[in-house]
């Protein structure tokens, strides 16, 4: 059984293989895909909005316990997933109207 870990955006529980672990080095953010990182961490779904609503709710310095936190990194990651999940929703509408 996988551990489990609450997502700091949505707040809810799942076993760690459906989350990103995410460490604060010198107060900015990093993605820790290999769980390697040493340092405090937290844990978040791979999707825009957990990511988004982590940022809205300043999730990322209250988990490291730090005041202020550079969340570039964590913008460009939404982002990132956001453009990688437009062009598979378009296909999905395409298919949809093309039932001729």
């Amino acid at each position: 059984m996988d551990p489990v870990r609450t997502c700091i955006g949505c707040r809810s529980r799942q076993e760690r293989t459906g989350l990103v672990r995410v460490v604060a080095v010198s107060g900015q953010i990093r993605f820790d895909r290999d769980g390697r990182l040493p340092g405090r961490g937290a844990w978040l779904h791979p999707s825009a909005a957990c990511i988004g609503r982590a940022i809205e709710r300043r999730a990322f310095g209250r988990a490291f316990r730090h005041g202020r936190v550079d969340v570039a990194e964590a913008r460009e990651y939404a982002r990132q997933l956001a453009d990688a999940q437009a062009p598979a929703r378009t296909e999905k509408a395409e298919r949809t109207m093309d039932n001729s």
